[in-house]
């Protein structure tokens, strides 16, 4: 998958709208209906899609201006804005979803080219990552709508990325090496020689890692059980 920003602005703009027929499909009572994140709603995926592009177009601010412009006022604030709009009726939601998009989507475009490689002070990393956390926002939430679109339906290139940065980010934990099926080398953390190879599409192997699937689809040798990976944040 491309590093480019703006390229990814357009997975971005194609994901936001396979969400949106999703939820499209849903009504109040569904909106209302437990996901796939304990403690949560549809109502709260859905709102924290919508304050999550508010709160990426606050970054590409920042970025645009040279300011230091947090995400979030606070955690506190980021936490109360998911509660405050959760019970909105599906309407609501789904309008305010293309509106925050909206609004991300100008704030991207108004990024001048000279400032996407400015290293953002709330993250400790490149403009040019934002539509890619986004993009991640929006294609993991959307499965955790419990709604029908599943990790299975994660374009390839967008699982094989994740994958990896799942993997870059794994400090603990046993060691592991992975063989997905689009790759012709495996992807190692800790030390191989006594580790457990699984093997599988690299979706599974994405949701497995990221607690959003059971690794049903995967196989392990030597044969046994999967091991149980570190939570991701």
């Amino acid at each position: 998958m491309t590093v480019d920003p703006l390229v990814l602005m357009t997975e971005v703009d194609r994901a936001t709208q396979r969400l949106l027929r999703t939820a499209e499909g849903l009504d109040d009572a569904g909106v209302a209906a437990p996901s796939g994140l304990p403690g949560w709603t549809r109502g709260h995926v859905l709102t924290h899609v919508a304050r999550n592009a508010d709160a990426y177009a606050n970054l590409l601010r920042g970025a645009a201006t040279g300011a230091d412009v947090p995400g979030y006022a606070s955690p506190e604030a980021r936490a109360e804005g998911i509660e405050a709009g959760h019970a909105r009726p599906l309407a609501e939601q789904l309008a305010d979803i293309r509106a925050a998009h909206e609004r991300f989507a100008e704030q991207a475009a108004a990024v001048p080219a000279g400032a996407w490689p400015r290293v953002l002070q709330a993250t400790g990393h490149p403009a040019a990552m934002v539509p890619w956390a986004r993009l991640r926002e929006v294609e993991v939430h959307h499965a955790d709508l419990a709604a029908g679109y599943t990790p299975a339906h994660w374009p390839e290139a967008f699982a094989l990325r994740l994958l990896r940065e799942v993997l870059d980010g794994l400090h603990e934990g046993p060691p592991l090496v992975l063989r997905p099926d689009a790759l012709g080398h495996p992807l190692v953390v800790g030390d191989p020689a006594a580790a457990p190879v699984v093997s599988g599409p690299a979706w599974a192997l994405a949701a497995w890692l990221t607690g959003r699937g059971d690794g049903a689809a995967l196989t392990v040798s030597p044969d046994g059980e999967l091991p149980t990976p570190p939570r991701w944040k």
